[in-house]
């Protein structure tokens, strides 16, 4: 679903995924990072969620559903959605100077958006913004010892300060069922992938080796088996490209 002059129109999504072990470092990094921004209110959307699945078997690319909350008006209030996933879809829209705010709509390493829903699409983009010697270049980890979450961020290879970006930690539900009761899906029962269930900043990183701890509980909740660290260029509100990223799982 896309907004175009105050109308709206519908189009099609994807993406993948990856899970370490609990006491997981990744032996090697990923080279993607797939935000699916999607929503139980739109039709075309079941089919990205479904490629979410499977390509969540992929350890190249670490996938996230992020579900939106704009068409809740339509007859069926998202289960999932959050404010601010909406926010950072718009965020991306700013900072690529267009109007693409659409549903299913797919962010690669945070630099170029595609229909959700064209896996072709999404492989050529990780190809393209892979070509970037910055683009998931910096090696994370995440590690839990005991009740405390560990996150390191390597330095990066041009050099001290020459880099910098925001730390950010997701948590994870790796597989949500829903049955939809109202609107266009109505009676579907649909699985939802990587879903991000909490969203908090760990840090700011300035191309310096750094590491933090943080309260386990800061991301645990119920129905949550995964967490996420990325590091990105720029800031939430304008946001630019995945330097790095790690997944673990966390059961």
């Amino acid at each position: 679903m896309k907004f175009t002059h105050g109308k709206s129109r519908w189009t099609g999504a994807a993406s993948a995924c990856i899970v370490l072990a609990m006491s997981g470092i990744a032996h090697s990094q990923p080279r993607a990072v797939v935000e699916l921004f999607t929503s139980q209110g739109c039709s075309s959307c079941p089919p990205a969620d479904k490629i979410i699945g499977d390509l969540a078997r992929d350890p190249r690319v670490i996938a996230l559903s992020m579900p939106i909350d704009y068409w809740d008006y339509l007859g069926w209030k998202d289960t999932l959605a959050d404010s601010r996933f909406s926010a950072r879809q718009k965020a991306y829209s700013g900072m690529r100077g267009d109007r693409d705010l659409y549903t299913p709509q797919v962010i690669v390493n945070g630099i170029q958006q595609t229909i959700g829903s064209d896996r072709g699409k999404i492989d050529f983009a990780i190809e393209e913004t892979t070509k970037s010697d910055a683009v998931m270049s910096v090696p994370v980890s995440l590690t839990i010892s005991g009740k405390h979450v560990n996150v390191t961020v390597a330095a990066s290879n041009k050099g001290p300060h020459a880099a910098r970006g925001e730390v950010w930690i997701c948590s994870v539900s790796k597989a949500v069922p829903i049955t939809i009761g109202r609107g266009e899906n109505r009676g579907q029962a649909l699985t939802y992938y990587n879903v991000v269930r909490n969203w908090l900043k760990v840090g700011d990183w300035n191309g310096t080796a750094a590491n933090w701890t943080l309260p386990l509980e800061n991301i645990s909740r119920d129905g949550v088996d995964a967490a996420v660290v990325y590091v990105q260029d720029g800031t939430r509100d304008n946001p630019g490209a995945m330097l790095g990223a790690t997944m673990t799982s966390l059961q």
